[in-house]
């Protein structure tokens, strides 16, 4: 399944492709609507008001793979039916913006079976209504492709777990960077916020570069297990570290940077370096 992001009112909400409909992820819906630091624990209380919604929690919501920074994650996700009648439940001023939001979502995705080139086209429209230049986003955009052909790979070769992904993705960022990817998000001042988000140009490149490089190693080494996908992706990371460490020489800056666009845009940003 692929994962992608709907954006309501500034905040992010993941959904998935199930059963050729939008799903989306519960507790996402639940912070944007009520800014709840625990969503988990709202999502319990709200269930326990409600025993008619607690009676047919089974019936709306299901378990579904989302693809998170540290890889795939079981989450509980609902349709567009079963969020509405969730939203029924959180007594927020955002609930009826929330369901026009809603529909118009469920709208584009039948826009997107019958012509599945508009689903790239609104993410590109998406980076660029947050402020992102035509070739930051020209990068992101296949950095997403080459990540997801690496996980294709991994999930040929029977890595599945959530922990798995994690430790993987955690081997090669930390050949290519030298830091894990939690360790870079601190460094940004992230929490929510996906880290690829609010790279620049050359971290993104290198984060490319260690990907594709794990694929290609993965392949033609024929792995077949974590044990070994595990030294691929350290090897892999090794390459982007490698001409990571060699542009530092040469160029005498370093390309891990504290930089993140959450105050200001990433094209301000490059405007103001010039």
């Amino acid at each position: 399944m692929d994962t992608k992001i709907a954006i309501f009112k500034g905040k992010e909400i993941r959904k998935t492709i199930y059963k050729n409909e939008w799903w989306f992820v519960i507790e996402d819906v639940v912070w944007v609507l009520t800014d709840s630091k625990d969503p988990k624990q709202y999502i319990q209380r709200m269930k326990q008001r409600n025993p008619e919604l607690k009676k047919g929690w089974v019936q709306i919501v299901h378990t579904l793979e989302i693809i998170t920074q540290g890889g795939k994650q079981k989450m509980l996700c609902a349709n567009t039916e079963g969020i509405f009648r969730i939203i029924q439940s959180i007594p927020s001023p955002k609930a009826e913006p929330f369901k026009r939001w809603l529909a118009k979502v469920g709208y584009e995705r039948v826009q997107e079976i019958e012509d599945p080139e508009l689903a790239t086209k609104r993410t590109k429209a998406l980076y660029k209504a947050k402020g992102y230049s035509d070739n930051w986003i020209e990068k992101r955009m296949r950095g997403i492709a080459i990540r997801e052909e690496l996980t294709d790979e991994w999930d040929k070769r029977e890595i599945k777990e959530q922990k798995e992904y994690a430790i993987l993705t955690s081997e090669i960022s930390k050949a290519a960077f030298g830091i894990t990817p939690s360790e870079y998000k601190n460094l940004k001042g992230l929490k929510r916020e996906n880290l690829r988000d609010h790279m620049n140009d050359l971290e993104l490149i290198f984060s490319m570069l260690g990907e594709a490089s794990t694929t290609e190693i993965t392949k033609n080494r024929n792995v077949r297990d974590f044990p070994e996908a595990k030294k691929a992706a350290k090897n892999g990371g090794d390459v982007a570290g490698k001409a990571r460490k060699d542009l530092e020489q040469k160029s005498g800056r370093k390309v891990v940077s504290k930089q993140n666009y959450l105050e200001e845009p990433e094209n301000k940003k490059l405007l103001d370096q010039l």
